[in-house]
């Protein structure tokens, strides 16, 4: 990633500003903790941005912690995919990669010690018992008959507990704080739980797991955290999170500040919603190109640089709101029409015989990589007395607004010479099979010697060298803006979110895989997906060429 890459001021940054200038911290280090329960979304990229990018720019470090205190959701597959994608947005983490469960003999220290100091207690209520007592959002919650057990007959259950002694569901450990406290959080919340998984960082040591509350700001204390971030969902568990830490034997002592989460126009970004998509097969996998996974998008070929981009511009603010999808596909369309490399490509193809190209002859010509970047150099193409154009250039008849080839009139096939449409051949329905044209031998890369203006231009490949290709169009996933407000979110899923095509493209472009994917001319971007195969080149549809979210909202 460029050093040179410009971070605006946000509240977040004010804040370290002034802890280093008062001497609150010598250095600053944050983290990112995900869950590995799913792969990472866009949301998480607004995360990642923020707390790498914190750590590089005040030259402190970022540790990747993974929150792995739930192992029967949990899997080393999201835990590779998820360091996959840190790594491909362009950010390193603070040596080995740590894990919550990488504590969980301290964490289980820290539990025995509230135990011992009357600030925690074993509960064997019922779940449904639980959530009566606990109260309202506008009614106080009620003690647990468990509360006043004394702290030696509680630290001798919790072992039993860690022991294996007692089912799952039977008891839980919770924190003694207050059960009439206006924060629901702070109601006596559950620290430890039974739970008999297999995890796949600890085997099958531990049969008691750590709730993410008592966890998290542990695990940011042990590991130095001077500021944890995290999105404004947390800010009443900032309570509890304080709570802890002053009431344990740890020095380090981190404040968490909250940030607006990223919600993002016709589309979820609910793991849980996430989960529910691919378990149902309303897509093709986390990486399908339809998903706001970070796997999705590389695979769709968003680049990290566009990504970033897209990051840098909704900003860290406090206050929730709803960001258009054009402006993510503006990302990655002002980074393309820089970086990618033009082809051609046709997607309903029709075949144009000029009759009057010396039979069985081909040439190479030479074509730009991109109009307006010399550097990235030239290309050849084959062309021949057939080629493929797309069926949408041609009309019989049209107006003068239609600047494609129409019969009896001329048109400029791009970077080869002009040609005239002088008959049609059609199947039994009526369908154009074969366009029938002559050309002009002298007007490769120049007008014709006449002085005839031909103002069209478009797009073609060769018939006899082009290599078959899949082109996977892509439209939004959900056909309302915010389908996480619906009853049934799945009803709301676009039918019409991918539609298939079968044509061409310029041979060698497998060959050659661009980085970022290419401008397929008069098309739009397109990169190559990982089902090609030597007989058929399949594309995906990164972007359009022009902002088609601004014509969805008119």
């Amino acid at each position: 990633m460029a050093e040179t890459e410009h971070h605006p001021s946000n509240f977040i940054r004010q804040i370290i500003d002034k802890d280093l200038a008062a001497g609150v911290h010598d250095s600053i280090k944050t983290r990112f903790p995900p869950e590995p329960n799913g792969f990472l979304h866009i949301g998480h990229a607004k995360s990642i941005c923020l707390n790498f990018g914190i750590a590089r720019d005040y030259q402190g470090s970022c540790n990747l912690r993974f929150d792995d205190t739930n192992p029967a959701k949990e899997d080393i597959e999201y835990v590779n995919s998820i360091k996959e994608d840190v790594h491909w947005l362009g950010f390193d983490w603070n040596g080995e990669a740590c894990y919550s469960s990488d504590y969980f003999e301290r964490l289980h220290g820290y539990a025995l010690e509230l135990i011992d100091k009357g600030l925690a207690y074993v509960d064997f209520s019922s779940q449904e018992t639980m959530r009566e007592l606990r109260g309202t959002l506008t009614e106080p919650g009620k003690n647990s008959p468990y509360r006043d057990t004394d702290a030696a007959t509680n630290r001798a259950e919790f072992e039993k507990m860690t022991a294996g002694e007692y089912a799952e569901g039977q008891c839980s450990l919770r924190a003694k704080i207050d059960m009439t406290s206006p924060f629901m959080c702070m109601r006596d919340p559950v620290i430890y739980r039974v739970k008999f998984a297999h995890h796949h960082q600890t085997g099958d040591k531990w049969c008691v797991y750590p709730m993410y509350d008592f966890t998290h700001c542990i695990s940011d204390a042990i590991e130095g955290i001077t500021h944890s971030l995290c999105t404004l969902e947390f800010q009443d568990n900032r309570r509890l999170y304080d709570w802890v830490i002053e009431n344990i034997s740890i020095e380090c002592t981190p404040k968490q500040y909250e940030f607006s989460r990223l919600n993002l126009e016709y589309t979820v970004l609910s793991k849980r919603r996430l989960i529910q998509l691919v378990e149902e097969n309303h897509v093709n996998g986390w990486d399908d190109p339809r998903m706001p996974t970070i796997a999705g998008l590389r695979r769709r070929g968003y680049t990290p640089a566009s990504v970033r981009e897209f990051c840098k511009r909704i900003g860290v603010t406090k206050m929730d709101n709803m960001v258009e999808m054009g402006m993510l596909e503006a990302c990655i369309r002002d980074d393309l029409n820089v970086n990618a490399p033009r082809a051609m490509a046709v997607l309903e193809p029709v075949k144009l015989v000029i009759e009057n190209y010396p039979a069985g002859e081909s040439e190479q010509l030479k074509a730009p990589n991109h109009p307006n970047d010399e550097s990235m150099g030239n290309r050849t193409i084959p062309f021949s007395g057939e080629v493929w154009i797309e069926a949408e250039d041609f009309r019989e008849e049209a107006n003068k607004k239609f600047k494609r080839l129409v019969l009896g009139k001329e048109v400029r096939l791009r970077n080869a010479y002009v040609v005239k449409a002088e008959r049609v051949e059609k199947d039994a329905e009526g369908n154009i099979t074969t366009i029938f044209c002559t050309y002009d031998a002298e007007t490769l890369g120049k007008d014709p010697a006449d002085g005839r203006k031909v103002k069209g231009v478009i797009h073609w490949v060769d018939a006899k060298a082009a290599d078959k290709a899949e082109f996977r169009l892509y439209d939004r996933l959900f056909n309302v803006p915010n389908p996480a407000a619906e009853e049934n979110f799945v009803d709301a899923i676009n039918p019409e979110s991918l539609v298939v095509k079968s044509g061409f493209v310029e041979p060698g472009l497998s060959e050659n895989p661009a980085a970022g994917g290419w401008q397929f001319e008069r098309t739009g971007y397109f990169c190559l997906d990982k089902d090609s195969s030597d007989s058929v080149k399949v594309f995906n549809q990164t972007v359009g060429l022009r902002d088609s979210w601004a014509k969805i909202a008119d």
